[in-house]
């Protein structure tokens, strides 16, 4: 009850003109940002952060929220009309939505996804105002040893579950835990990595990593493999869904939120995982198994409706745990420690008119994407057909006054442009660059409590782990590094059997 009195508040607060202004904004600008190949979400909220400076922390928030799911939608419009996507959630949507456009229902294939983001949001929303006090009421209780468990399990999940090899992903965590370090030791006070650049003390803004690796490292990989041939987009046309449509896909609407919620809210869970286990369960239940790789709306609705709801998923350890999950929860994190803010268990006591505001922007949001973006479908599809060079000079022009923004110093361009370059190099060799980011932004925190752990047990290991949580939490991380091996044992048992 406490939690409906308080999202109560929270629409008095979201439905204020202003900032229903910035939530309308921000699903504007997430939309026309993701629906450009190549960029997701992540790079549309590390971009237009420094944009949010001067705004008050709840308005910019509620802008955030607009552009993830607008960025979100913005993706599969990409995937459906020019089967390039705009992020890696959107590549389910690919699948059957761009046969469907080919065929001449781009329309009916865009309005799927439209409901279906719609649904997944709402309901995803629906259980984080159910969940996420609890959660957080649970979390007020968990101590330094705890937190450095669930910060440890954060690193090893990142590193196992994305990307092609589990070294690639080791490497990625490395780098973001490295420049992390750059700075003044928090408790000894010792420069580190600095090179004797005192601009250096402070450490390297994580806005700086977050634009740098994403829209430079993006930036300088595309031109790397520029083409000189534009894509023409596909006629769109009036999005619409007949009768018979909606009955083959409210089903997979409900279905898409029980698998993309879970998936969201854990480490490295993200949207790309449940969105295909979205597709196959749709693919099995469906009665029209033919249809499947030419064009079947259900292959659509089911992945779309997942994602959004794993997005809503991501913002439950994000506020009640201070753990980004995915890479948009990462940079949003910078955003709430730039204004001075750190989200953990204590987010919903001290700033609770801020986490129910934004909270209820989240249905807000649902209800301008949906009213906005359908008919202005055809829009952006003729935004695709800008030039990539123009596209991406753009880009590195708003990256670097972004950049030069945050701090004011010609040295942060030098930074950027250096990260950037690492992002190339990354996205050359294969590696992801989410774990980066998550190093970057949790490494000084892990350290923080696995000092704090120490001074407690008087400098024993076995002050790690103490209490029954991190202990669970470590079993946890065991079965992780070890389900690999496992599972190739098994696989050579059955061989010599057979």
């Amino acid at each position: 009850m406490d939690s409906l009195n308080s999202l109560l508040d929270g629409f008095g607060t979201a439905l204020t003109p202003v900032n229903l202004l910035w939530a309308a904004l921000g699903v504007l600008l997430g939309t026309a940002i993701g629906v450009l190949p190549g960029i997701g979400p992540a790079m549309a909220v590390a971009l237009l952060l420094p944009v949010t400076y001067g705004l008050e922390p709840t308005g910019a928030f509620i802008m955030f929220a607009g552009i993830y799911y607008g960025a979100m939608f913005g993706g599969s419009t990409t995937s459906i009309l020019l089967n390039t996507p705009g992020e890696s959630a959107a590549v389910v949507a690919a699948i059957e939505g761009n046969p469907m456009a080919k065929a001449g229902r781009g329309a009916q294939a865009l309005a799927a996804a439209a409901v279906g983001h719609f649904a997944g949001g709402m309901i995803g929303t629906i259980l984080l105002v159910a969940l996420a006090p609890t959660v957080a009421a649970l979390a007020v209780d968990i101590g330094a040893p705890d937190y450095f468990a669930i910060m440890v399990l954060a690193f090893i999940a990142v590193t196992s579950v994305l990307g092609s090899s589990r070294i690639r992903g080791l490497a990625s965590l490395l780098v973001g835990l490295t420049l992390g370090l750059v700075g003044l030791d928090q408790l000894t006070g010792q420069q580190r990595l600095t090179f004797g650049s005192l601009q250096l003390a402070d450490g390297i803004d994580v806005v700086i990593v977050a634009v740098g690796l994403f829209a430079i490292g993006e930036a300088l990989w595309v031109a790397a493999h520029l083409r000189r041939t534009t894509g023409e987009a596909i006629p769109v046309g009036r999005p619409w869904l007949a009768g018979a449509d909606v009955r083959r896909t409210w089903k997979s609407w409900l279905r898409g939120p029980v698998i993309g919620f879970p998936f969201g809210a854990v480490p490295a869970g993200g949207a790309e995982i449940p969105t295909f286990l979205s597709y196959v369960t749709e693919k099995r239940l469906s009665r029209h198994k033919e249809e499947f790789g030419k064009g079947a709306i259900e292959g659509v609705a089911g992945p779309e409706s997942a994602a959004s709801a794993s997005a809503a998923g991501t913002l439950v350890s994000m506020l009640t745990l201070g753990l980004p999950t995915t890479a948009v929860a990462a940079v949003m994190l910078a955003a709430f420690q730039q204004y001075g803010i750190q989200p953990g268990p204590l987010l919903f006591e001290r700033e609770p008119d801020l986490v129910w505001g934004l909270i209820a922007s989240l249905f807000v949001g649902m209800v301008l994407l949906l009213a906005l973006n359908l008919p202005l479908a055809p829009l952006w599809a003729k935004l695709l057909r800008i030039p990539r060079p123009y596209l991406y000079a753009g880009i590195l022009f708003f990256a670097a006054v972004g950049a030069y923004a945050v701090g004011g110093e010609a040295l942060d361009l030098v930074i950027l442009l250096l990260i950037g370059l690492i992002g190339f190099g990354m996205r050359r060799y294969g590696l992801p660059v989410l774990p980066a980011i998550i190093g970057v932004i949790l490494g000084p925190a892990a350290e923080q409590q696995l000092r704090r752990a120490l001074q407690i047990s008087d400098g024993s290991v076995t002050g790690l782990v103490g209490t029954p949580f991190s202990v669970a939490v470590y079993i946890v991380i065991a079965v992780l590094l070890a389900w690999p091996l496992l599972k190739r044992l098994v696989g050579r048992r059955r061989n010599v059997t057979a």
